[in-house]
């Protein structure tokens, strides 16, 4: 990215936690929060990353979270289980309900738990890794609130609704993160901050009619360009496990993110699965059969100019050089983390 500035992670993550503890947030809440925000800084996935530190901490003042959830966890049968957030910040729920799914999967082989009264969890790719490197293979995904057109749609339905899935594989697991819309809305505005126009046909003025400008647009395209509707379908896979399955909201009633109402909690669903590789073909078997894949999929021969990666291959590249680099911060993040700084009494990130 152009005109930002460089933060050392570990300095940021320091800055997350110090906001979100001066904001009110129990020491669980700052501490998962700040974890799934920089997964997505570490990662490259700026759109979910630190730059969303004022949001949380707005609806943290403001009431729609929960600053000290008491999360309640039912176990329903052998494998699987509901857990009620308390309208805790999302990732306080989501990373219990992971830690409920590897437990539940480790006795019964498959672990299922569908989260209740949560709110925006950020990259849904935080959770599927933290199951991965608990040697599980995870889906995780949620909905959100309407901001993405149906195929050939020219009205707001899906919200842009990720699903993520991960492996464990020798080295860095076999990682999908992915929103259900051609681009997650946070992009559209980290591209409103930075000045930069859009990819074609991501985005839609109110007409449903393509738009590059980032400024003009009011609702995402689908994934898949003109072949949006199984992006769209998509999209209904994150809404049945997250709003049907649980009980909780479809994306055309959930409050929208952006307010302004602040102050009630969005009564939003997730789903988490985990599945043990040792109670199907073996952990060892399974582990043979990822590092095989792998192998054959990054020496596949590539176009001119190309190369082959697998999902999570761009990433684990990006949090390598950040680790070294520092993660880059764009203009309006700055601003935001400014202000943050100094009506919460707490040390600049920049410039101090």
């Amino acid at each position: 990215m152009t005109n930002t500035v460089s933060v050392p992670g570990p300095r940021l993550a320091e800055f997350c936690r110090a906001v979100l503890t001066s904001a009110g947030a129990d020491a669980e809440t700052a501490r998962d929060c700040t974890d799934s925000m920089m997964h997505g800084s570490n990662h490259g996935v700026d759109s979910h990353g630190v730059r969303l530190l004022g949001h949380y901490t707005k609806a943290l003042q403001g009431g729609r979270l929960n600053k000290a959830p008491k999360l309640q966890f039912t176990r329903t049968r052998a494998g699987s289980g509901m857990l009620n957030g308390d309208d805790a910040q999302g990732a306080r729920a989501t990373f219990a309900a992971v830690e409920h799914a590897c437990d539940l999967a480790r006795e019964a082989g498959i672990g299922a738990v569908g989260i209740t009264n949560s709110s925006h969890f950020g990259p849904a790719g935080a959770y599927a890794l933290r199951a991965a490197q608990k040697g599980m293979m995870a889906l995780v995904t949620c909905n959100s609130d309407s901001f993405v057109r149906l195929h050939d749609g020219a009205d707001r339905f899906h919200g842009t609704n990720p699903i993520s899935i991960a492996c464990p594989a020798p080295g860095n697991p076999w990682l999908l993160d992915m929103a259900t819309s051609a681009v997650p809305y946070n992009r559209v505005e980290l591209y409103r901050s930075l000045g930069t126009s859009l990819p074609q046909g991501v985005a839609s003025d109110d007409s449903g009619a393509d738009v590059d400008d980032p400024n003009l647009a009011v609702m995402l395209a689908p994934l898949g360009g003109m072949f949006g509707f199984k992006g769209a379908a998509l999209g209904g896979v994150a809404e049945l496990f997250s709003a049907v399955m649980t009980g909780m909201k479809l994306s055309r009633d959930i409050p929208s993110m952006a307010g302004p109402d602040f102050s009630t909690p969005r009564g939003m669903g997730a789903f988490v699965i985990a599945l043990d590789p040792q109670a199907f073909a073996g952990a060892e078997l399974v582990q043979a059969g990822i590092t095989r894949y792998l192998e054959l999929l990054r020496s596949s021969p590539a176009r001119p100019g190309t190369r082959v990666m697998a999902p999570g291959d761009r990433e684990w590249a990006e949090a390598e050089l950040r680790a070294a680099e520092g993660i880059p911060l764009d203009p309006v993040t700055i601003e935001s983390f400014a202000m943050l700084s100094r009506t919460l009494n707490v040390a600049p990130v920049v410039g101090g």
